[in-house]
């Protein structure tokens, strides 16, 4: 069982769980180059912008955090395996009931079609997963979250490990020492992400 006050030192020293799919066990992931969102230069896509314009999903916070982690646990498409083991999912639920991990799920007539968790400490949200089931709709809650952070006035959207759907939303990649520094900076605003 993964201890709270534990996970929660490691978010505030650059480090974040995953589990081995093999074994499920769980190990600390600290990346040599983090993945970030620079909150300022977010731009949507042209797609993500004409479902905005035509409000096709109703996007909402906390509503089902639950439903938005255990989907996002669940296998990709192409992949057979997931690193969101069920001692993680348990975590992150104990966090939404406290206050600190939150969901952003896009709804499809009054379906969950997509959505993204994380965990919001000071002015950092370390975005976790993402998951769809209706095209953009990830992208969609994705575009919501950012634009909330920015409202707020968070420093740091932290998209861990870079891949091509994430250079896709903006992210880009941050040396590790570069990436503490702001870390640092971030942890000491204090925002409430609700």
């Amino acid at each position: 069982m993964i201890n709270i006050g534990e996970l929660l030192r490691a978010y505030r020293k650059g480090f974040f769980p995953m589990s081995d799919p093999a074994d499920g066990k769980l190990y600390w992931c600290q990346p040599y180059e983090r993945a970030v969102v620079p909150l300022d230069l977010y731009r949507p896509s042209r797609d993500v912008s004409r479902l905005l314009r035509r409000k096709a999903f109703q996007v909402q916070f906390d509503t089902d955090f639950e439903g938005v982690i255990r989907a996002c646990a669940g296998p990709r498409r192409k992949e057979s395996e997931t690193w969101i083991s069920g001692e993680i999912v348990e975590a992150y639920v104990k966090l939404h009931r406290l206050g600190i991990a939150h969901s952003v799920e896009s709804w499809h007539e009054g379906v969950l079609a997509g959505g993204l968790y994380g965990i919001a400490l000071g002015g950092a949200f370390f975005g976790e997963s993402m998951f769809y089931r209706r095209s953009y709709a990830s992208q969609v809650a994705f575009d919501r979250l950012v634009r909330h952070l920015q409202r707020k006035g968070y420093l740091l959207l932290d998209a861990q490990i870079m891949n091509p759907h994430l250079q896709k939303l903006g992210a880009v990649t941050m040396p590790h020492e570069e990436y503490l520094g702001l870390l640092e900076r971030a942890l000491q605003q204090k925002i409430r992400f609700l």
